[in-house]
């Protein structure tokens, strides 16, 4: 195991990733079992306030954020520096992530429905670095040989086809389908080829006056909705602690 890691890992400079990927996934798991033990009443933790003003952990989230980002692009990819930059910035990236959708609707929507964007950007992001770690390169650069990758013409005709089929995946209204398909070009692929979701870009302009084609899109993410929205909830409750109830609070209590 400690051969794999440092040829896999350390050799390659992938370590400040790999650092920063496990203290942020870290810190986002604690940061949730500590708000969850607020909620509860449970445990010596509290909220932090300075003059009756509630400090939400996203502050000190992005002072970190910024301080290993910088600190990061300083120190390069090797050396103690670059390790202990990446682990302050995952530290920091977990603690703005998981008050995503604070940021987004400006808000304190920790505990509502809406927070559970929270949870689904951070569980993207981990997704990501991960495939990142793994050795995926963006729009499927990681498929070509040296040889393919030396030729600038195919070089660039790849980049532009996997950029492409990104793009029509997004305006198709498939989000997460554009952001993991640009590291994995089949899923792309996938995406760009199907039917586009109601109400999204593709539909609203090209199903317009293709009423069966507007239909058979509207069952199938009804279908496919129907399919996974309650296994997704399932995960997001069980990361989030959406579904805990506390007696005698409300539906948002504070933190």
């Amino acid at each position: 195991m400690g051969h794999w890691f440092s040829r896999n890992i350390v050799e390659p400079g992938k370590l400040p990733l790999f650092l920063a990927l496990a203290s942020f996934v870290l810190t986002f798991l604690a940061t949730r079992t500590v708000t969850r033990l607020i909620r509860a009443g449970k445990g010596p933790f509290g909220n932090v306030s300075s003059g009756g003003l509630h400090i939400h952990h996203v502050v000190p989230g992005v002072v970190l954020t910024v301080l290993g980002g910088f600190g990061a692009v300083a120190s390069g990819r090797h050396g103690v520096g670059s390790a202990v930059f990446a682990v302050v910035f995952g530290i920091g990236a977990g603690l703005v992530l998981d008050e995503f959708a604070l940021i987004l609707h400006l808000d304190d929507v920790y505990w509502s429905e809406d927070g559970r964007k929270s949870v689904e950007v951070v569980v993207l992001t981990a997704a990501l670095v991960l495939f990142t770690l793994a050795g995926f390169s963006p729009l499927g650069v990681d498929d070509m040989t040296t040889q393919e990758r030396q030729d600038r013409v195919s070089f660039v005709l790849t980049l532009a086809l996997n950029f492409l089929l990104v793009l029509v995946t997004l305006m198709k209204g498939k989000f997460r389908m554009a952001v993991i398909g640009t590291l994995i070009p089949f899923v792309a692929i996938v995406g760009a080829l199907r039917l586009a979701r109601p109400g999204s870009w593709w539909a609203r302009r090209l199903y317009a006056r293709r009423h069966r084609t507007r239909a058979r899109a509207e069952v199938r993410a009804y279908r496919h909705d129907k399919r996974w929205s309650r296994v997704r909830r399932k995960v997001q409750d069980l990361i989030g602690g959406f579904q805990e109830r506390v007696p005698g609070r409300g539906s948002t209590p504070p933190r």
